[in-house]
């Protein structure tokens, strides 16, 4: 049976049953709700399957897809504003997949085990030798660790593992079957994922994106019917494109994408444009349709600036000091 998420004022509710999503549904109809086979969120009050007419017999849910490999089914929490982290709550037995070095705290009921690979082979030991060596090449090549640590709840009631942002910016919770079971997503840009979800790459297979996209060739590549969180740098935006629709974006811009969008390259503009306009030879152009998500500051923006500020390279330690360095001997910021 599919399984419903409520979302009331920004607060997930969720998995619950057809019964008990309509039951909540009637306390809070200006929410919003999904289950597998949507697309998006949907205000509660437009889906009839939440709405039935008194008397009626509860409609029956479509079958679920996927590719046939369950992902353990998590709740969770944002958050924060700026420096963000997700909290995970697990019920016994379940578990959740995350890079290494990004747990923020856990409870003591939590089993932490490194792995070898992405993580995906079942609880029970599932996938042979060769399996846990492909998928830890594939995180090799995509610059990732050869290992991942799995956190699996062993005691009883719930639990809570939470994963912390690496740098300012947002976090991005994608439900995969919300994205026909596979997200694209740039090499850093993942930070954990209910255990059950592939963790591939995704090569670009014209030579000119991969050389300019600002993504490289390879990207990271998602796959399952589990949750996925991945985080951005800045603010987020999310866009839909429609079929035919193209959007011209900074190449470092991008954060994920779904599969069904082409992902291409063009010049930006004539040659005194390119050479400085401050925005790099190249555009990265999204071709609908499809949903996209984008990042105010990519992280190659922000370590930029940094390094340009930094003494070493001739930057000033007195932000707006006309007297550089000489400033910081009068205003005591002198440790050189």
């Amino acid at each position: 049976m599919a399984q419903w998420y409520l979302s009331v004022d920004g607060n997930q509710q969720g998995p619950m049953d057809l019964s008990q999503a309509i039951a909540k549904a009637r306390q809070t109809p200006n929410g919003y709700a999904w289950r597998d086979g949507f697309a998006e969120w949907q205000p509660i009050a437009t889906i009839a399957e939440l709405n039935p007419t008194p008397g009626a017999p509860v409609p029956a849910p479509p079958p679920m897809t996927g590719s046939g490999t369950r992902a353990d089914e998590i709740d969770f929490k944002i958050f924060g504003a700026e420096m963000q982290f997700v909290e995970v709550e697990l019920d016994p037995g379940e578990s959740a997949v995350a890079e290494a070095g990004a747990m923020m705290y856990k409870d003591s009921a939590i089993d932490m085990q490194t792995v070898f690979g992405d993580g995906s082979a079942p609880s029970g030991g599932g996938g042979g030798f060769m399996d846990k060596l492909l998928g830890a090449g594939k995180r090799l090549i995509t610059g990732e660790s050869l290992f991942m640590t799995v956190f699996t709840h062993t005691g009883h009631g719930k639990s809570h593992v939470a994963f912390g942002a690496p740098y300012p910016g947002n976090i991005i919770p994608v439900p995969l079957p919300s994205v026909n079971g596979c997200l694209i997503c740039q090499k850093d840009s993942f930070l954990c994922a209910a255990k059950g979800v592939s963790i591939g790459i995704h090569m670009q297979k014209k030579i000119l994106t991969g050389l300019f996209g600002g993504e490289g060739f390879i990207m990271q590549k998602l796959e399952g019917d589990g949750m996925v969180f991945v985080h951005a740098g800045g603010t987020v935006v999310e866009r839909e494109l429609k079929p035919g629709e193209v959007l011209d974006v900074d190449t470092g811009c991008i954060v994920a994408l779904e599969q069904s969008v082409n992902f291409d390259i063009r010049q930006a503009g004539n040659i005194k444009t390119a050479l400085f306009g401050g925005e790099g030879l190249f555009f990265a152009t999204l071709h609908g349709p499809g949903k996209v998500w984008l990042q105010s500051l990519p992280f190659s923006r922000l370590a930029g600036r940094m390094l340009q500020a930094a003494p070493q390279k001739g930057g000033s330690r007195g932000e707006g000091s006309i007297l550089g360095s000489i400033g910081g001997l009068l205003d005591g910021d002198n440790n050189f």
